[in-house]
């Protein structure tokens, strides 16, 4: 027999009845009945009760086994009595009678305990994470994670990709978000950079020939943490693809994703077709780059309703340039309770407020209520709500302002009033290209002009469109959208110099700098390089959807705290000297 186990803790069924078995696993709860003591015995895949009466010849040692020990035992299958028998587990039907034990690791009292649905703070959780990860749910996120890896894989294969590698140890590069540095010793002075993504490299790879590559990438950020995002580390599904338009990167890469949502989706409904909306109108509809498209709640812009009414806030306010009064329409919102916990929602989010009107029945015609009713009048009332196709028994709410203030704010509102009002549908996966992403974008206090997303983006309209205003640029750039999470950003690659040094001086980096920074690339495009677009979907984040989080790190298997720590491990530490000094480095305390 093998020296620890013959079988799994998941493969003894009434067939075994009768048989010698080995098993090993942690003791995940004990049982003491009347002197006989059941012990359920857990590993990766599964428990088996095992027991123990006085008859035995090591129950003596049996009794000392506590919560979480590693332990082997020898025993006798038997079938438990029919009232017994558990069928939620695929050993209900038996149990093991222990002969003989042998204890593979004792455990000190837990910091925290497997069995059960306890809850603990995060800290805890991440720095005994070892034995966070023993807890069942945890166990299944993670074979989740390995088993979606594994089914992209094989799909982006299947869709005649190849996997290669692309450089860990790179140089700087400006994509958005802070590098990792990482100082060279044989360079004093000198430091290479984690890649925050192997955008470059995959662009080498299509100027070099390789007509579609993949890979499964690690990612390093310099970020504030996030819920659904890590701030140190991800992954990414990564990949480019030559001689393609947009759309042909969309025709790619939805079989494997839309594939991944079907087989791992627990059931739910997912969605064949993607809507491609464009930036302005997301941000119009929904207050967002990433919309919820289970939610079926659409924003309008209703100011002509507003301007020169009696409601004087909104009427000045529209006096105002590039001023607007956006509606959320709330379908069965229509309680003055409802309405006031959304107003104070708005409050919650650092807004004075959050206009309403809702409509109700009474007895001999329909009544609009709420303060702004009262202001604006029944005839604008009623022009509203026909614009809304609202009712009796629904609300609607508003904002003002210019966009980017209240945007955000609306957009959330909407997301709240979706899910109070039972509007947004749990059971889907719903997606939307988001497309015509602005190339630039202005300081609002300096008004300097920076790139608004992937400054590697070709710009729709090529050379000529950047002669113009750089604000009404816009790039072949999308993001896709799933239940509210962006999962996929990508463009079409701007692959000619001469645009490329165009583009990045309207973001006021003049054509030295940029061979500076991108000379391999820049080099590189001047030998036939070929148009090319891709995306990259965030590993971490699909799998988070896929398992019902709502935090990234329930996904990732040893994530860094809120404040970028691991404590299990005691990252970041302080260096030695001596390693300073071989780095020629030295460290200025801070203040």
């Amino acid at each position: 027999m093998h020296a620890y186990r013959s079988h799994t803790c998941a493969q003894l069924n009434a067939s075994n009845v009768g048989d010698t078995v080995r098993l090993s696993g942690w003791v995940h709860r004990i049982r003491d009945h009347g002197g006989v003591l059941f012990i359920d015995l857990r590993d990766h895949y599964g428990m088996t009760q095992v027991l123990c009466d006085p008859d035995s010849p090591v129950f003596n040692e049996v009794e000392k086994v506590r919560s979480e020990w590693c332990i082997r035992i020898d025993g006798n299958v038997k079938a438990r009595a029919p009232e017994l028998v558990n069928p939620k587990i695929p050993t209900g039907e038996i149990e093991v009678f222990i002969r003989d034990i042998e204890v593979l690791g004792h455990a000190k009292e837990l910091p925290l305990i497997v069995f059960g649905d306890q809850e603990y703070p995060e800290e805890t959780r991440l720095r005994y994470r070892y034995l966070d990860l023993r807890r069942e749910a945890m166990q299944r996120n993670m074979t989740l994670r390995s088993d979606v890896v594994a089914s992209i894989r094989k799909r982006m294969w299947d869709a005649e990709f190849r996997e290669y590698q692309t450089p860990i140890i790179t140089a700087s590069s400006p994509e958005g978000a802070r590098d990792f540095l990482v100082p060279s010793r044989l360079h004093p002075g000198k430091f290479y950079a984690l890649p925050q993504a192997p955008q470059q490299f995959k662009q080498l790879l299509m100027v070099s020939g390789f007509d579609k590559y993949f890979q499964i990438a690690p990612c390093f950020r310099d970020e504030d943490p996030r819920a659904d995002r890590s701030p140190t580390d991800f992954y990414q599904l990564d990949l480019e693809m030559s001689f393609v338009e947009q759309q042909d990167v969309f025709d790619t890469i939805q079989p494997v994703v839309q594939g991944i949502f079907e087989e791992f989706g627990g059931g739910k409904t997912v969605d064949t077709e993607w809507p491609q909306i464009s930036y302005a109108e997301a941000a119009l509809k929904y207050g967002t780059d990433k919309p919820d498209l289970r939610n079926p709640i659409e924003m309008q812009v209703v100011s002509e309703h507003f301007a020169g009414s009696g409601f004087a806030i909104f009427a000045k306010l529209l006096e105002q340039e590039g001023t607007e009064i956006r509606a959320i329409p709330a379908p069965t919102g229509g309680s003055r309770k409802f309405c006031d916990r959304m107003n104070a929602f708005a409050q919650k989010e650092g807004l004075p407020g959050m206009g309403y009107i809702f409509w109700r029945d009474q007895g001999d015609g329909m009544e609009a209520a709420g303060p702004l009713a009262k202001n604006i009048g029944p005839e604008r009332t009623e022009a509203i709500r026909q614009q809304l196709g609202l009712g009796v028994g629904d609300a609607a709410f508003f904002l003002g302002g210019k966009p980017s203030a209240f945007e955000g704010v609306a957009g959330r509102a909407r997301t709240v009033i979706g899910k109070e009002l039972g509007l947004t549908d749990e059971n889907r996966f719903a997606f939307a290209w988001i497309v015509d992403f602005p190339m630039y974008e202005a300081d609002e206090e300096t008004g300097k002009i920076d790139f608004s997303h992937n400054p590697f983006s070709m710009p729709q309209g090529g050379l000529e469109a950047l002669e113009g205003d750089p604000l009404k640029v816009l790039g072949y750039q999308y993001d896709l959208a799933c239940n509210g999470y962006e999962l996929i950003s990508g463009a079409i690659r701007n692959h000619k110099p001469e645009i490329m040094f165009k583009a990045f001086e309207l973001a006021g980096y003049g054509e030295d700098e940029v061979r500076k920074r991108f000379g391999g690339m820049v080099n590189a495009f001047q030998y036939g390089a070929p148009p090319h677009g891709g995306c990259a979907a965030g590993i971490d984040r699909i799998v988070m959807l896929l398992a019902e989080e709502e935090n990234i790190r329930e996904v990732i298997l040893f994530p860094m705290n809120q404040r970028a720590e691991d404590l299990m491990m005691g990252a970041p530490s302080e260096p030695t000297s001596d390693q300073l000094m071989e780095l020629s480095l030295r460290v200025i305390p801070q203040e």
